[in-house]
């Protein structure tokens, strides 16, 4: 298998809630939701970077598209870091998305890796990191 990830798809439970998050609260651009011309294919795609994509779809679809149970995942599943360019815009970006509705779990800080980030929870639970290194380079 060779490394291609281009979607990252988040089961939502409103996605309506999670749009507006995601799109108004944290200003992530996007057509907004799309495919509700067919039967569970609803869903929002947000263009990230280096060609990867964001994709809110209802839980529901999500477990029956992959014919699983709907379940709770656990905060600690997995995480979404963002990378930016400075510890101010780690705050920036942490107020941006508690004024969005996020929970923050964790409020930024210096870090024992040698950087410095926090946590905050999206409106269904998904954990994000959003982190400044000087060891990282940001591109736009």
């Amino acid at each position: 298998m060779n490394p291609r990830i281009k979607v990252i798809t988040l089961g939502v439970s409103d996605l309506e809630k999670s749009l507006a998050f995601y799109r108004d609260g944290l200003g992530l651009p996007t057509q907004g939701i799309i495919g509700t011309q067919f039967e569970d294919g609803a869903v929002v795609f947000i263009n990230m970077n280096d060609n990867l994509i964001l994709a809110l779809y209802p839980k529901a679809s999500l477990a029956k598209d992959a014919k699983v149970a709907v379940s709770t995942p656990g905060p600690t599943d997995f995480s979404l870091g963002h990378i930016v360019k400075s510890r101010q815009e780690v705050d920036a970006v942490m107020r941006q998305a508690e004024q969005a509705g996020a929970r923050i779990t964790d409020a930024a800080r210096e870090r024992f890796w040698g950087g410095y980030s926090g946590y905050f929870q999206d409106p269904d639970g998904h954990l994000w990191e959003i982190a400044w290194n000087p060891a990282w380079e940001v591109r736009e």
